[in-house]
């Protein structure tokens, strides 16, 4: 019989996994439902052996989306989660519950799209805007105000507002902006954003507002969180009206129902209309629309007992698999791609699907000329289920990928460390093109004038092959290409000679290390002071680097030992590049290495300018308040961090004593 305890621990890491995943990270591997199975046999081991530290379990937690690189703020009122369900039973059930509650009231319910996206609380205090947070942990959030702030629907001052209130909604991406990006991505050989949900997610943390507003957001408001006064709304429709009234965005189409059987009647229109909405729904959301009633029945340690979502199951169809197509990522990485009848699935139309691997592919049996069942679960990019073996033509052969490989002329191994082919060959034309795709991208070197139709061209007329290529390019050569004139070929020699001066974090992401992300590359310039030192450290000492492990401290070991790896370095270097870090002028700074934590909201600074002026002196910030912790800059309304600083003793600064500490240092 399988320990109980085990289990538990087992399936709380599993979800404390998840939801990193799906809260940090913004790229979840499970759908929702799967998730949410996870979470219900936790609970009811739990149940069932409450003596397991029940108090710390992930069943009584609201997942955490807040990250290191921002200012968190309290919510003046938490931004609690919603119980799920996934079938017509437990949703009467929950009527149920609430009837035996309120026996001699007459229940009313209001029925809302789910909107798949990510949560926001909106503060304005005497009717102007002055703040957006993210739903954090639920009692604290991240400051995203500068991402925010030019959406539309985000009205900057309200006529007879409350003195205090806070408005809640949700940030979202709609379908034909997500297929926007993707496209443009694709050309560029680049890795496909899963969903709309985990785009908007990503978009809404960028530190770059100007980044952000290159990705369209949207955003709808459908609720209040913290009001003063207090009793300035009495019923849910009637936050839809005033919201409305103000200038918000708020949702297109709302149920009003007497019992939860009209409820389930709304939930079915609901689906039906849902498929002709520009953005991502995955469910239906229920609330008592009385707020006397909702207060009376109460909160659980997450979520409200007045309210629940119910899930839409995932939408499937069956199409026909036309080709197995294979694309090569910027470190020779072959994935393979369903190439599908186009069919229509969650409102757009499908036409591809990912496969993952080759093992992926192994064990479906998957082949061209099937006919497959298709999932698009939560929005995420469709996925091939199973085969239609009944339907498989006579004549159908395996899916033997080392063969189709050769037959394209494509020379590649399997990496024994993972379930994937890599290019072998360095000279390969394809793989050339994506390493200088990367390299001259946005998140990267982001040099201008650099695109999918001029690298090609380099490629394929042999003036470039590796990124030190480039720096080599004169006019004379640029105007040998195609569409080529002297403004053209100007502009991107300049946006080349820009580039040699990025930042040593932009570089070290461009040389497409394997495993290595813009986040990674962050770390490591953060650590070190050089591109040299990262290149001589060991897999040990690169295993010290927050935010490294071991396959990547392997990876990039293994990258800087590489003879080729080395010599492009080298003509980097003779090119100009800029091999240090930003930090690495503060060696003599007394503040260098030292962590700051900013809490609250300062007299006159900006989050972002305190960050600098402390990036300056060579010291970091941190998100999180502990041991390691150095100063704390506090000011009004710092919340727990600043109780929490009190209780480790630690160095409290306010804005004038930090400017005074920085001061000597900076001037």
């Amino acid at each position: 019989m399988p320990n109980p305890q085990k289990e538990i621990a087992k399936l709380r890491a599993a979800i404390e996994q998840h939801d990193r995943l799906y809260y940090k990270d913004a790229t979840p591997r499970i759908d929702d439902q799967a998730y949410d199975s996870l979470k219900t046999c936790l609970a009811e081991l739990e149940s069932a052996n409450p003596e397991f530290d029940f108090d710390k379990s992930p069943t009584h937690a609201v997942g955490d989306d807040r990250l290191e690189a921002f200012q968190s703020y309290q919510h003046r009122k938490p931004m609690l989660s919603l119980d799920n369900t996934y079938n017509q039973e437990a949703l009467i059930e929950f009527g149920r519950r609430l009837e035996k509650r309120f026996p001699d009231q007459t229940l009313n319910y209001l029925v809302e799209p789910k909107i798949d996206g990510v949560a926001v609380s909106l503060t304005y205090e005497n009717g102007q805007f002055v703040r957006a947070v993210s739903r954090g942990n639920g009692t604290e959030g991240d400051d995203i105000t500068h991402n925010v702030r030019h959406i539309k629907g985000v009205p900057h001052s309200l006529d007879n507002a409350p003195a205090i209130l806070e408005v809640r909604g949700e940030i979202y991406m709609q379908h034909h902006e997500f297929e926007r990006i993707n496209a443009a991505r694709e050309l560029e050989g680049l890795q496909l954003y899963a969903n709309p949900r985990n785009l908007a997610a990503g978009t809404i943390k960028l530190l770059n507002p100007a980044e952000a507003r290159a990705r369209r957001l949207d955003i709808v408001l459908y609720g209040v969180g913290a009001c003063e006064p207090p009793r300035y709304f009495s019923h849910q429709a009637e936050i839809q009206q005033k919201l409305k009234k103000w200038g918000f965005a708020v949702l297109e189409k709302i149920w009003q129902t007497d019992g939860i059987e009209q409820v389930w009647t709304s939930i079915e229109a609901l689906d039906t209309l849902r498929q002709t909405f520009s953005y991502p729904t995955d469910g239906a959301v229920v609330k008592l629309d009385d707020f006397r009633l909702q207060d009376e029945a109460g909160y659980t340690a997450k979520a409200p007992r007045w309210a629940i979502a119910y899930k839409f199951e995932a939408e499937r169809a069956e199409t026909l698999l036309k080709e197995i197509s294979l694309q090569i990522g910027r470190t020779g990485a072959v994935t393979p791609v369903a190439i599908l009848e186009p069919v229509q699935l969650a409102g757009t139309t499908v036409s591809r699907a990912t496969l993952h691997n080759e093992d992926e592919i192994r064990r479906k049996d998957i082949r061209p000329g099937d006919t497959v069942r298709v999932q698009k679960a939560g929005e995420i990019i469709p996925q091939v289920l199973s085969v239609v073996e009944s339907k498989r033509p006579d004549d159908s052969l395996p899916f033997d990928f080392g063969a189709h490989l050769k037959a394209l002329g494509i020379e590649a191994e399997r990496d024994p460390s993972e379930a994937v082919w890599r290019i072998t060959r360095s000279d390969d034309p394809i793989r050339q093109q994506r390493e200088l795709q990367h390299f001259a991208s946005r998140a990267c070197m982001d040099i201008e004038n650099l695109g999918t139709a001029v690298v090609e061209q380099l490629v394929s007329r042999g003036l470039a092959q590796t990124p030190a290529d480039l720096y080599a390019l004169d006019a004379a050569r640029l105007l040998e290409l195609d569409k080529f004139a002297e403004k053209s070929a100007t502009n991107l020699l300049a946006a080349l000679e820009v580039s040699k001066g990025r930042e040593l974090w932009q570089l070290i992401h461009g040389l497409g290390i394997p495993h290595v992300g813009k986040q990674s590359a962050k770390d490591l310039e953060a650590h070190f002071d050089s591109l040299d030192a990262i290149a001589c450290a060991s897999e040990e000492q690169l295993e010290t680097v927050d935010g490294i492990g071991s396959i990547m401290a392997q990876s990039l070991h293994a990258w800087f030992e590489n003879a080729d790896n080395q010599a492009l370095l080298d003509r980097l270097r003779t090119y100009g590049l800029n091999f240090q870090s930003a930090r690495s002028d503060h060696s003599d700074s007394p503040l260098a290495g030292k962590i700051f934590v900013l809490t609250g909201s300062l007299p006159t600074l900006t989050r972002s300018e305190a960050t600098a002026l402390i990036e300056q002196v060579g010291g970091r910030t941190s998100s999180s308040v502990s041991k390691k912790t150095d100063y704390v800059v506090a000011g009004e309304a710092s919340g727990s961090k600043y109780a929490k600083a009190v209780k480790l003793e630690l160095t409290i600064l306010s804005e004038d004593d930090f400017k005074a500490l920085l001061n000597p240092i900076a001037t």
